[in-house]
């Protein structure tokens, strides 16, 4: 069942990537156009690094202290998440992206993950398991 939401949200997604693509080019052009995907493209993939790292700063910080790195790596996986939908070629998968990778807008996505995996874990759908090498 939820991989037919899934296929469906991605046919959505892929439809509306094309037609902003496409009412693009036909305002600016399809060079510029071009131009304004590859760019965003780049840069995303530079803000992606840089806050990569500082995501990943704050956890080992967070480690080396004794506390919980919690969200730092929920700030790594939004990081991770804009940094792929920033190398997705469309508008919108880039706003969504550069907001996700966002140090002001990023804590709205950090609290809805935040919820949505409390409430994967109490329900049962969720769980973690030791692999062979844990303690």
């Amino acid at each position: 069942m939820w991989f037919r939401k899934a296929a469906v949200i991605l046919f959505i997604g892929i439809v509306a990537e094309l037609a902003g693509i496409v009412a693009m080019s036909s305002w600016i052009g399809g060079w510029p156009t071009f131009g304004l995907l590859l760019l965003g493209a780049v840069l995303g993939a530079m803000l992606a690094r840089s806050e990569g790292r500082k995501s990943w700063e704050e956890a080992r910080r967070l480690l080396q202290a004794g506390q919980a790195p919690g969200h730092a790596v929920l700030d790594g996986l939004c990081v991770v998440a804009g940094g792929l939908l920033l190398v997705v070629p469309g508008f919108l998968s880039d706003i969504v992206g550069i907001t996700l990778l966002l140090p002001f807008t990023r804590p709205m996505y950090r609290v809805w993950m935040f919820l949505w995996l409390e409430r994967k874990f109490r329900s049962g759908s969720l769980r973690i398991y030791r692999g062979p090498f844990g303690r």
